[in-house]
C-alpha cells in the first residue's frame, strides 16, 4: 500500500505529539514526586517523638456525655494511640463552583499527631490524559494548597499562615474520626458540652486554634462535623464560609471503629454544595508503641 504525503504527514505529527505528551506526563510526575517527597519530609521532621501511651477510661473523666459515649464505641481499653497514619482514598471532586462538574480522584495522605499535620497528594482525572495533581497539606504550621494540570502548570499556589493555616488545621480536626486517639484530651483537645448528642471541641497549634462542632448519630459515632467559618477559595480571595463533614461507613481497623465514607460542603447562602465524596480504601497505622 502506497500512503499519499498527507497522509504520512498527518501520522507523523500525531506521533511526534503523542511522544510530546509522553515526555511532559513522565516529567510531570517526576517533579511531582520530587515535591510531594519533600513535604513528606517536611512533616516527619517537625514531629515530636512519641511516649508509648494507651486509651484509659479515667481518660474520659468530665468530659461531656456525648463525646464519653463515642470514645468508648470507638476505643477499648488498652488501646495505643496513634502516631501517624497513612490512608489512601477514591472518589469524586465537584470542580465546579456553581454547578455540578463532578470528576473522579485517587489520593494518598499522610497524617502525623504530634505535631499535628497531613500531606494529601491528590490526582483529579479531568480529562482522559490530563490529571490535575493537588497537594492539600498542613505541615509545621504552614498551610498549602497546590494544583497543578499534569503535575507541572501551577493553577493555583496558596501557602503560609492565617487563613490557609487554619483551613487546613481546621481539616486535619474534622479528619481525626480517622485517627481517634488524636481527640482525646491528653492530646490537647478541649471539649466543651452542647447537647445530648453534640460538643464542641477546640484544638490549639502554636498561633492557631481551631473550634468544630461534633454531632453523634443514635450509635455514639461522629455523624458530622462542622466549622462556622473556614476560608474558602473564592477567584484570588478567601471567603469565610461555613463548612461540614459528614462520615458514615464505620468499620473496625487495628481494634477501632472509623468511618470509611464521607462528603465534604460548603454552606452557602444558596444552600449546602458538596465538592468531595470519597471512600477509604487503605488505613495503616502506626502507633506510639511502635513508632
Amino acid at each position: 500500500m502506497v500512503w499519499g504525503e498527507g497522509l504520512l504527514g498527518t501520522v507523523v505529527v500525531l506521533a511526534v505529539l503523542a511522544v510530546g505528551v509522553a515526555v511532559l506526563r513522565a516529567l510531570g510526575a517526576s517533579c511531582w514526586a520530587r515535591r510531594t517527597r519533600s513535604l513528606l519530609l517536611q512533616l516527619e521532621a517537625a514531629r515530636v517523638p512519641p511516649a508509648p501511651a494507651y486509651f484509659r477510661e479515667c481518660d474520659l473523666e468530665g468530659l461531656p456525655l456525648p463525646v464519653q459515649r463515642y470514645f468508648r464505641t470507638v476505643l477499648k481499653a488498652g488501646q495505643p494511640l496513634i502516631a501517624a497514619v497513612s490512608v489512601e482514598h477514591s472518589g469524586t471532586f465537584n470542580l465546579s463552583a456553581a454547578g455540578e462538574q463532578w470528576k473522579p480522584f485517587s489520593s494518598r495522605q499522610r497524617v502525623v499527631t504530634r505535631r499535628p499535620g497531613f500531606v494529601w497528594d491528590g490526582c483529579v482525572r479531568m480529562l482522559p490524559g490530563v490529571p490535575v495533581q493537588v497537594h492539600d497539606a498542613y505541615v509545621a504550621g504552614e498551610g498549602i494548597l497546590h494544583p497543578a494540570i499534569a503535575g507541572l502548570f501551577t493553577v493555583a499556589d496558596m501557602r503560609g499562615g492565617g487563613e490557609v493555616a487554619q483551613g487546613e488545621l481546621m481539616r486535619y480536626f474534622a479528619e481525626a474520626a480517622w485517627y481517634p486517639t488524636a481527640l482525646l484530651p491528653g492530646q490537647g483537645v478541649r471539649w466543651e458540652a452542647v447537647d445530648a448528642c453534640s460538643a464542641k471541641a477546640t484544638l490549639v497549634d502554636g498561633p492557631f486554634a481551631v473550634t468544630l462542632l461534633f454531632r453523634f448519630d443514635d450509635d455514639g459515632l461522629i455523624a458530622c462535623v462542622r466549622a462556622e467559618a473556614r476560608g474558602r477559595s473564592v477567584g484570588k480571595r478567601m471567603v469565610p464560609t461555613p463548612w461540614e463533614g459528614r462520615w458514615s461507613n464505620y468499620r473496625e481497623r487495628d481494634g477501632m471503629r472509623v468511618p470509611l465514607s464521607g462528603e465534604v460542603a460548603w454552606l452557602t447562602s444558596g444552600g449546602r454544595k458538596p465538592y468531595w465524596r470519597g471512600t477509604i480504601t487503605s488505613l495503616r497505622y502506626e502507633f506510639t508503641t511502635n513508632a
